[in-house]
């Protein structure tokens, strides 16, 4: 979420709302944002900041650090640094009309002011902005509302934004790619995308039962977008309270398809990490993610669509599933889908390369089992959809001829990878656990690094987070570099 002062309102879209760029939410001041900035990168977590940088709070008030604003004024601002009608500094014409290019980028959304990005004041202040944020040590900057804002002038402020630091920075740019005045494609050079397309592909395949063998080809074929130029997702913060065709509400399709959204190597992944909410203004829960003795008030699974008692966070990027996928995703590394197969509609199975295979099951009631063959190396590995704790998971094991037993549950998936592998493993079993005998000797080497999101909730809490994931490798630069995977699409391996 933006960490920016912002309008003092309970509902989730007040952080969207800045009155001055000064680091101080209701998620806490700046001592705390560089004291989490430094704790998520010893933990090799990179934090993007949400930058909303086309505009200024709408009506009048005092924000949530004390600042008054108003009128087309705040402390940061002033009159001559918002767009304006001509000779009238104290309003603004209203986007209406998305075929004029100039509506859409110098008129006012919303109600919002509308900031003068081309204005040498404007420019300097926001990039002193992001310039101190990198000093700060952030990964990157998602640029909100980027559509409303001339690339040309978007280009010059992030080309003088933070030099001399390695920064990845993605656009939203909620437009077509063709067809309207202002059009995605033509941010493509300022950096990565929010794809808005690729959720509605993906989530369509899934809610409709008998759609899973159409995806063998899933990406560019169908028309979509270069691949590393985009970040993909299935819902944000603003989608999952509109559009979006699933969120968390879908429950177990949401997971499924969000597992295959990590599976598959289009793109740069986003996973949300929500809070149950159950009408659109509704803000953040006032109950911390982290509570008392390491206490974690979060829903727990893709099943609980409401808020359990006393945990009204969702934590997405928690689920076992998810997370477990982060590693399946790294051990796939610059491999593109192979060993496709589709028997039907409801069942699909992928290999990435030597190093990763994954099984989905859209079938709502019946058990996918089936012998299938693998390309991985044989050996026990774990099904990491359940567990990737060697000493306990669900075990896969392929045979000599590259062989395995798998069941696959309804609405599930199972995975392995290389990375985690049970290297004793005495009698070979299904992916379930619910057949076969477990051995009671397993030791796990070889075990792959595992991103584990961190989120810092002050007592006053913080609406919605968006937990960043790893990309296919090959959108990323070496394994070197400071945050690997998380850096600039520019510094790709060659």
């Amino acid at each position: 979420s933006p960490p920016t002062d912002h309008k003092n309102h309970t509902a989730w879209w007040a952080r969207y709302q800045p009155v001055t760029l000064k680091l101080h939410s209701r998620s806490g001041d700046e001592a705390a944002f560089a004291d989490m900035v430094r704790r998520c990168a010893k933990a090799g977590v990179g934090i993007y900041v949400d930058a909303v940088i086309n505009h200024a709070a709408a009506g009048a008030g005092i924000s949530i650090a004390g600042s008054k604003f108003g009128h087309r004024s705040t402390p940061q601002w002033g009159l001559t640094d918002f767009h304006h009608k001509p000779r009238d500094l104290h309003s603004n014409c209203h986007i209406n009309n998305y075929n004029d290019r100039l509506n859409v980028q110098r008129c006012d959304l919303l109600g919002l002011p509308d900031l003068c990005s081309g204005c040498v004041n404007v420019r300097k202040h926001q990039a002193d902005f992001m310039t101190h944020l990198a000093e700060l040590g952030v990964s990157g900057f998602r640029i909100d509302a980027a559509k409303h804002i001339d690339v040309r002038e978007l280009g010059a402020l992030l080309r003088s934004a933070a030099p001399g630091h390695s920064i990845f920075w993605y656009q939203e740019v909620y437009a077509p790619s063709h067809g309207e005045a202002v059009t995605s494609t033509m941010y493509e050079g300022t950096g990565a995308l929010e794809y808005f397309d690729y959720a509605h592909n993906l989530a369509k395949n899934f809610i409709v039962e008998g759609k899973l063998k159409y995806l063998h080809n899933f990406g560019e074929a169908w028309g979509m977008l270069p691949t590393d130029k985009m970040v993909v997702f299935l819902d944000n913060h603003d989608t999952q309270r509109g559009d979006a065709l699933l969120s968390y509400k879908g429950s177990r399709l949401y997971e499924l398809a969000s597992i295959f959204m990590l599976a598959h190597p289009y793109g740069y992944p986003k996973i949300m990490s929500s809070f149950y909410f159950s009408h659109f203004d509704q803000g953040p829960p006032h109950t911390p993610v982290h509570g008392a003795s390491g206490r974690i008030a979060c829903g727990g699974g893709s099943d609980h669509v409401k808020a359990p008692n006393g945990r009204p966070w969702v934590c997405e990027h928690r689920w076992t599933s998810l997370a477990n996928m982060v590693g399946w995703r790294r051990s796939a590394g610059t491999s593109g889908v192979g060993h496709f197969w589709a028997p039907n509609g409801n069942r699909m199975f992928m290999c990435r390369g030597k190093a990763a295979c994954i099984a989905f099951n859209r079938d709502g009631r019946k058990w996918w089992k089936h012998r299938m063959r693998l390309s991985m190396p044989p050996g026990s590995y774990c099904d990491i959809i359940k567990s990737d704790n060697a000493s306990s998971c669900p075990a896969i094991t392929i045979d000599g001829h590259g062989f395995a037993a798998v069941e696959v549950p309804p609405l599930s998936a199972v995975a392995l990878h290389i990375g985690v592998r049970v290297v004793e493993h005495q009698s070979s079993m299904s992916s379930s656990g619910g057949s076969g005998k477990h051995s009671s000797k397993r030791k796990s080497t070889n075990r792959s690094l595992q991103i584990h999101f961190a989120m810092r909730v002050s007592q006053k809490s913080s609406p919605a987070k968006s937990a960043e994931v790893p990309p296919a490798a090959a959108n990323v630069c070496p394994i070197s570099a400071k945050f690997w995977p998380f850096c600039p699409a520019h510094q790709v391996s060659a």
